[in-house]
């Protein structure tokens, strides 16, 4: 495992309900965190105070090139857990490539700093989203509705466009940049440590079987791919998916 107290995050999302247990995690385990986030009062007291935390409030897409890449230098890692608000507006208004964009930038950024050793780019991402590099086997009701979601619904799309940007854009060789997409299944709010399961690709249907994943295993998955490089190795540059290990 890398030394934690040498290592600096960046999380985007991380006001988020996902977000604030994964800066949880990285301030628990002595990383420096850095936070973008659109309304810092949505970040617990306790979390805003720590002395590790520094807290840039912003709207990611209205950073310019400089400010991402002032705002990424000396990072090891950035983590994203931007999401579209479940609401009306949130679902079907602007920004429609929320995390597309957000990925983008922020690999840019990323990569006009020189670097000894590739920086880690971690995305949360959804297990309704195939991982094509390896052809994934889906069920042919599956095709249609997640076709139909594709349509309708401007987060699915945005989803998938962001982990295809990685897969095509960055690939598996880039020298200065990898990356890994963590695909959780139905997100829960579960504080119980339930351990988890991760496999590389889904193990039951997203729409006709899905199954439950914490959000503080989601957190914890992503810090460990962060910190340790033995998992990191094992999951660099592919789409693992998480599920809450099943009670036995």
């Amino acid at each position: 495992m890398r030394d934690q107290s040498e290592k600096t995050v960046l999380v985007v999302g991380a006001s988020g309900a996902t977000g604030r247990l994964l800066v949880e995690q990285l301030l628990s385990q002595g990383a420096n965190v850095r936070a973008v986030v659109r309304s810092p009062d949505r970040m617990p007291a306790a979390l805003r105070d720590h002395p590790r935390l520094a807290v840039t409030h912003a709207s990611l897409l209205k950073l310019d090139a400089d400010q991402l890449k002032h705002l990424t230098d000396g990072c090891d890692a950035v983590a994203s857990c931007l999401g579209h608000n479940l609401s009306f507006k949130g679902i079907f208004g602007p920004p429609y490539r929320l995390v597309t964009e957000a990925t983008r930038r922020l690999t840019a950024a990323l990569k006009a700093h020189g670097r000894e050793q590739p920086a880690r780019f971690v995305l949360m991402n959804t297990t309704g989203n195939r991982n094509r590099d390896i052809q994934e086997p889906v069920s042919l009701g599956q095709m249609l509705v997640i076709g139909l979601l594709r349509l309708a619904v401007p987060p699915h799309a945005d989803n998938e466009n962001a982990a295809d940007f990685l897969r095509k854009q960055i690939g598996q060789d880039d020298s200065t940049l990898e990356w890994c997409v963590v695909r959780p299944d139905s997100l829960i709010n579960e504080q119980e440590d339930t351990g988890y399961e991760v496999y590389p690709s889904p193990i039951r249907s997203a729409i006709f079987d899905a199954g439950e994943t914490s959000r503080s295993n989601v957190a914890r998955f992503m810090a460990e791919l962060i910190n340790d490089d033995e998992i990191w190795h094992r999951w660099q540059g592919q789409m693992p998916v998480i599920y809450n290990k099943t009670k036995t």
